[in-house]
Order: structure tokens, then C-alpha cells, then sequence
């Protein structure tokens, strides 16, 4: 199922670039299977319904609706979207899965009805401002005892201007209301022949 949600998307240099990166091809998010992290928690859970937040090509919703979730994506680069909603067809899950065009800042569901949500290197990317209205959101479309697994890039404050990812600590002080810390893993990540940085995987709970 594809449907156009015509919230907030960003317009500034992020989405230009996620444009070409989807123009060019070159895409470390493009497999098939979604990282370990999410295929390892799946079992861990009862299927419900979820929602993928920056899903790209819809890897983790295919994957989930797969496993009898119900899932969302939403990403704000429509041709993302698009394939994602082909990929599901051919994989004959387009009944358990949804896909938005917009904001992973402001989902399209004003009410809680999520049971997990995920986010594999979306939030890093956002403002400050915007990564409040992302918490917000999320406080208001996730069920109580619901899961957040989230993936992101730690910035690197050692560098000039304001690198891409989020500040060691942020994540944490970020989701201190609302949510509950149940696990964290840090480690580095390298693509194709780029110097390898800091990330961090977040177990969370919704209070």
C-alpha cells in the first residue's frame, strides 16, 4: 500500500543529499535484510504494529510484516518511498505495510498505536528543534511498554562546524522523560573506504 502524507519535509541541504545519494546508487542501507539488531529483537516480541521511521528502501517493514507485524514507513524522499512500497509487493507483504512520503520528525498517527518503532541512522540528522518535535512524536504515536531501537552516528565535537550525528550524551538526556533506558551498545562503522566513526545502538522502552 502507498500512500502521499503531505507533512513536513525537509528541504535544506540534508535532503538534497539523500536525493543524489538515491540518484547515484550508492546506498549502505539498500540490502535486502535489516542489521542483525532488528532481526535478533523480532523474536523477542509479539508481532503488532510498527513503524519504520526514515525506512529507505522499507527493509525493516518488509522484514517485520514478514514476521507478522503490521508495519509504517515513512522517509522523506519520495523516491525511497516508492520502492519500498514495489519491494513489498514483490515480496507479497503490500497488505501488512504502509509507506509515507514526510517527516520522521512528525508521523502522520496523532495517537499511540505503535508497539515498536525503529529508526537506523534517521534522527541523527535532524536539528536540534527538530530533534524535540521527533521525541515529542514519538511520546505521542508509541503504545506504553512499547519498544524504540534506534541507530546513530556519534558526532565527533573534535571537528570544526557541526559534523553529521548527534553528541556523545545527547540520546540519553534526550529521552530521559517518557522513555526508559534498557540497553546501549556503542561501537565504530565504516562505509565503503570512509575513516570509521563512533556509533551507538539504543534499546528503549516508552514508559
Amino acid at each position: 500500500m502507498y500512500s502521499n502524507y503531505n507533512g513536513d519535509v525537509m528541504t535544506n541541504e540534508t535532503y538534497d543529499r539523500f536525493v543524489e545519494r538515491y540518484e547515484s546508487g550508492q546506498l549502505p542501507w539498500a540490502d535486502e535484510l535489516p542489521p542483525p539488531e532488528v532481526i535478533d529483537l523480532v523474536p523477542t516480541l509479539p508481532p503488532g504494529r510498527a513503524l519504520d521511521l526514515g525506512c529507505g528502501y522499507g527493509r525493516t517493514a518488509i522484514y517485520l510484516a514478514k514476521h507478522g507485524w503490521m508495519a509504517d514507513g515513512i522517509d522523506f524522499v519520495e523516491q525511497a518511498v516508492d520502492e519500498a512500497a514495489r519491494r513489498a509487493a514483490v515480496a507479497g507483504v503490500a497488505e501488512q505495510t504502509a509507506f509515507y512520503a514526510g517527516s520522521a520528525a512528525t508521523p502522520k498517527e496523532d495517537h499511540a498505536v505503535y508497539d515498536l518503532a525503529v529508526d537506523i541512522g534517521c534522527m541523527h540528522s535532524f536539528s536540534d528543534a527538530l530533534l524535540e518535535e521527533y521525541r515529542d512524536s514519538l511520546k505521542r504515536v508509541l503504545k506504553s511498554g512499547a519498544i524504540y531501537l534506534l541507530f546513530v552516528h556519534i558526532r565527533d565535537e573534535s571537528q570544526e562546524g557541526r559534523p553529521h550525528g548527534i553528541a556523545k550524551g545527547h540520546v540519553e538526556t534526550l529521552f530521559a522523560d517518557g522513555f526508559t533506558l534498557d540497553r546501549v551498545e556503542h561501537g565504530s562503522t565504516q562505509v565503503e573506504d570512509r575513516p570509521p566513526w563512533e556509533s551507538a545502538w539504543y534499546w528503549f522502552k516508552r514508559n
